[in-house]
């Protein structure tokens, strides 16, 4: 399996490409990055250090690998966070590609535009360009309770108000849809649950709330579930198998904010604990 992954990258810590990269090879997929920015660690901090990369070094990267011949064998493109709606055109235009390579090959998007904690982080232009560009060009989109609301249009309070609400992104054109951080009337305080639907069905799935928050924990379940249902074809296998793997990952986070993703990942192939989505 080979996987396209156009992310942001960081030296010091696991978001983006430096969540998804590793993770991805641990579970034996051959992963090809593209990075859309080199900073020293998440612009969560104080300070960082780096640059972003222009829309035109994504372009000549990709022209690089069509012309070793491998988008014929890529079998999805990954992409996250957008700093620009220019590097945005640049991965719809390596989608395009890879597609024309390969008609099979599927595209991930996870739709970073915030949280229900920070509110919106990316310019009203970039989330534009994701709520009306990337999601209906996705075969599968990963959007925390936030995005999925700011997709759909509307604000879904209950469990069956969000199920209407990935009814409505999936009418768009996405096959399949991952909701982190779903926090409905009746999810318990001390749990946080997850949404998966595709044509199969629709699955929740109920973990317990931790204590401490890591950053990149969305960039790698969206890595993670990609992998897991380009190899199982249904999305309640996927988030079942990526949901336990990010909860062990992260149950032995400290309070650095990082995930201990090389200490603890033996979670990505082998969770320590399993939870298993249910059908709604």
């Amino acid at each position: 399996m080979n996987i396209l992954a156009v992310q942001s990258h960081v030296a010091y810590g696991h978001v983006g490409n430096s969540a998804a990269v590793f993770a991805l090879q641990r579970l034996g997929v051959e992963v090809w990055p593209v990075h859309t920015v080199q900073f020293s660690n998440h612009t969560g901090y104080e300070t960082f250090r780096g640059r972003a990369f222009d829309a035109a070094l994504i372009r000549d990267v990709v022209q690089g690998l069509s012309e070793r011949g491998a988008l014929a064998r890529c079998d999805a493109v990954l992409s996250g966070y957008l700093g620009t709606a220019e590097i945005g055109e640049a991965i719809l235009d390596a989608v395009e590609q890879v597609k024309r390579a390969n008609p099979d090959a599927v595209y991930c998007c996870d739709p970073v535009m915030g949280d229900s904690a920070k509110g919106a982080f990316v310019p009203d232009a970039v989330a534009d360009f994701i709520v009306n560009r990337t999601v209906p060009a996705a075969s599968i989109v990963t959007p925390n309770h936030f995005e999925l609301d700011r997709i759909a249009g509307r604000a879904s309070r209950t469990l069956s108000e969000a199920i209407a609400a990935v009814d409505a992104v999936r009418a768009r054109g996405p096959k399949a849809v991952l909701v982190t951080s779903l926090v409905c009337a009746d999810t318990p305080p001390d749990a946080v649950d997850m949404l998966a639907c595709d044509a199969a069905g629709r699955h929740r799935l109920r973990t317990p709330r931790l204590k401490v928050a890591a950053n990149g924990a969305g960039d790698l379940i969206a890595a993670l579930f990609l992998a897991h249902h380009l190899r199982s074809r249904s999305a309640s296998e996927a988030l079942s198998r990526s949901a336990s793997s990010v909860f062990g990952v992260l149950s032995r986070a400290s309070e650095t904010g990082e995930m201990p993703l090389i200490d603890a990942q033996d979670e990505l192939v082998d969770p320590s604990r399993m939870f298993h989505a249910e059908p709604v």
